[in-house]
């Protein structure tokens, strides 16, 4: 499966939107529409509200996110906002402040 990749040197300002898995090393600001998946890795940073299929964040969001699927935060985690799923998992060492819905 193909993936868009934002690696770790490279800032994108605006709206990103691909029926592709996201990784994302780098820094997004904007909005973020993937239909499959989304992966913010450690250094990552996405300034952006976030519409994807299953998602796991082991960098910074700051923004609400919508996942059809769940949503991994993982050890070093850093995120900001509301978080729309089906399931989601919070790791110890991540930090999350918002609300969850689980009603999706």
């Amino acid at each position: 499966m193909a993936s868009t990749v934002i690696g770790a040197n490279i800032t994108i300002e605006g709206e990103l939107v691909t029926d592709e898995d996201v990784v994302v090393q780098g820094t997004l600001r904007g909005k973020l529409s993937a239909k499959d998946g989304l992966v913010v890795e450690h250094g990552g940073v996405v300034e952006a509200d976030v519409n994807a299929g299953p998602t796991q964040i082991a960098g910074a969001v700051t923004g609400n996110i919508h996942s059809t699927d769940r949503v991994d935060l993982q050890n070093g985690a850093k995120v900001v906002g509301n978080v729309k799923a089906t399931r989601i998992t919070i790791a110890d060492g991540a930090q999350f402040k918002g609300n969850v819905d689980m009603d999706v």
